[in-house]
């Protein structure tokens, strides 16, 4: 039996509750009532193979003195036939052995306050890679996807073209695809000499005793000159930096050269002033004597 206390039971809380790789095939799970009729509890119930699962909702003792109305048990809009544990216990029990027994399973109490709890059975959900693959064209990639709670019957890869799904098997494309087996809980699609065209999404689907799940992976392909980029863009910024460095110096060059031009111009100019002004004050010697 696994019980969830009220420590657990939070406002928008959702654990994931996994049955291990004995496949029990009896299992309990009774979730405490937080006694707050405003929170909304829900657990999720990974299932990989048949089961005997019985789900209860039992209120907390602080609250065994509260008049109980009415027990509701429904999955979706279907209501369910429930047992009375005890008097502020309720539970159902179910075989599950067939993947239309999986959904929701809500128990409601109704009474001063309203209190309820969702159990949501489901297969198990298959690990991907939230981040895309990232490679190169030319080069190779690998994408992965894991089961880490139950070991799926078999695994199938599909590739996206378009709107529609292709499985990738064995007879497609050896040269490009390869599909490795060794880890019966996990699976490797290493795709060679990429292309643009190899960029997309990429589903990986584990099959189980009680039906199928798809992990979502996206890879992206670069071109070589993409990482060169910044690079160049540095050799770009530090040539023009260069130039302009080299023609601030040939600018200041040839001003200082022209500022040196008309101080010896001016130098000049002023010889001839006085000289001139030299031989007009002679001749005026002359005159007067």
């Amino acid at each position: 039996m696994i019980l969830l206390g009220p420590d657990l039971t939070t406002a928008g809380f959702n654990e994931e509750i996994n049955l291990n790789k004995s496949k029990a095939l009896y299992v309990e799970y009774e979730v405490l009532l937080p006694g707050e009729s405003d929170v909304h509890v829900e657990k999720n119930i990974f299932l990989g193979s048949a089961v005997k699962i019985e789900l209860s909702c039992r209120l907390a003792d602080k609250h065994s003195h509260m008049k109980i109305l009415q027990v509701t048990w429904k999955k979706g809009n279907e209501t369910i036939k429930h047992i009375n544990k005890t008097e502020i216990s309720w539970g159902i029990q179910l075989t599950v052995s067939e993947n239309r027994k999986l959904g929701s399973y809500t128990c409601t109490v109704t009474g001063e306050k309203e209190f309820s709890v969702v159990f949501h059975l489901q297969v198990p959900q298959i690990a991907g890679r939230e981040k895309p693959v990232v490679s190169y064209k030319g080069d190779s990639a690998i994408l992965i996807c894991e089961s880490r709670s139950y070991t799926p019957i078999a695994w199938t890869w599909y590739m996206t073209n378009g709107s529609e799904q292709i499985a990738i098997n064995d007879s497609l494309m050896l040269d490009k695809y390869v599909i490795d087996k060794a880890d019966a809980n996990v699976t490797h699609l290493k795709i060679l000499k990429l292309t643009e065209e190899d960029g997309g999404t990429y589903w990986c689907e584990a099959a189980f005793e009680l039906g199928k799940s798809k992990g979502k992976l996206k890879l992206k392909i670069l071109s070589l000159m993409v990482p060169l980029k910044p690079f160049l863009a540095i050799v770009a910024e530090v040539v023009i930096l260069i130039t302009l460095i080299f023609v601030f110096e040939l600018y200041s060059k040839k001003k200082e050269k022209r500022a040196e031009d008309e101080k010896e111009f001016d130098q000049i100019e002023q010889l001839k002033s006085e000289e001139s002004n030299g031989v007009e004050s002679n001749s005026a010697r002359h005159r007067k004597v």
